[in-house]
């Protein structure tokens, strides 16, 4: 729990309890599925009895950077790609937050791709939820790292001749130790993995398809979608790395030609998390910075004998 809480520990919460006081009026579009992220995000955080105050989301920029305007908490709208560093510092910072990044597969994937990896391999605290739609929807529908091969708009009018990226493959390369993927469409598995990712110590990655209806009417609509962990034709044991990373590479295959894999990949309680590693070999206080006691008369004290000893 942590020492910032304001809120009223009896209190029964609800979704309206992460709804802001004053509600911008959404600008996604209608049908987006950006709107079934936010409600999912809700319900878990109902779910698992997180207070708004004990919660930050960072976003990056595109339609999914909008997230922090519609949900109640600390939020930080931070620049293209840039999500998972502010995210990072947060949580050092302040271990008691609830830390949550959320951007789009061109922000997370493409600009912040650098980010995302290296977050993985240090196996910071925190849930990272990407908007996957296949395209840069809030610039109008370019390429983007997901979009498929063949894949035609007005930067890529002849169609891409690249191969897209497999988010879930590089996040478990990347060293993740909680990795999935839902969709927009399929709300009570949706907050199910999230209520999981969000519980889990350690770098959870969530993949989150999400259908635009503005800019990408050609993508598949992510319908039907199966649920790996109800169909027993793919049955695996999702604590095993080849075994996930066998189920990961299908999935990712698949996706383009129509069938829809979703569920829980890859799940690791054992690995500790980098704040955990850091302070067994005491490179991180015990106190964290956020709790420790700012003395403004000392701050001026330590200022004028820098001044003094430097001049």
């Amino acid at each position: 729990m942590s020492v910032f809480t304001a809120i009223d520990e009896d209190r029964e919460l609800d979704e309206e309890d992460f709804t802001p006081g004053i509600e911008p009026q959404a600008t996604w579009c209608p049908g987006c599925g950006d709107f079934g992220v936010l409600k999912a995000l809700k319900g878990a955080m109902v779910e698992l009895g997180r207070d708004p105050d004990e919660t930050l989301l960072v976003t990056g920029i595109g339609c999914s950077g909008k997230l922090s305007s519609y949900f109640e908490s600390y939020g930080f709208h931070s620049i293209h790609g840039r999500s998972l560093p502010v995210a990072r510092a947060a949580k050092l910072a302040n271990p008691g937050l609830e830390v949550v990044a959320a951007g789009g597969d061109g922000d997370g994937y493409g600009i912040g791709g650098n980010h995302f990896v290296h977050t993985a391999r240090e196996n910071h605290d925190m849930t990272y939820v990407v908007f996957n739609n296949e395209i840069f929807g809030l610039t109008k529908g370019q390429t983007s790292p997901t979009s498929p091969k063949g894949h035609k708009s007005k930067t890529q009018p002849h169609g891409s001749a690249k191969d897209p990226i497999r988010p879930l493959s590089l996040s478990l390369t990347g060293g993740a130790s909680y990795i999935a993927r839902t969709a927009a469409v399929n709300p009570n598995q949706a907050q199910e993995i999230l209520v999981e990712a969000i519980e889990h110590d350690g770098f959870s990655h969530v993949d989150f398809l999400t259908q635009c209806p503005t800019w990408n009417k050609d993508a598949k609509q992510y319908v039907p979608y199966v649920d790996i962990q109800k169909n027993e034709e793919y049955e695996f044991d999702i604590t095993d790395r080849r075994e996930a990373g066998e189920a990961m590479y299908e999935a990712e295959s698949a996706l383009y030609d129509g069938t829809v894999l979703t569920g829980r990949f890859y799940h690791d309680e054992t690995r500790p998390s980098y704040h955990e590693e850091k302070q067994s070999v005491g490179e991180l206080p015990e106190q964290p910075l956020a709790e420790q006691y700012f003395d403004p008369d000392r701050e001026w004290e330590r200022s004028l004998e820098l001044v003094e000893n430097h001049t």
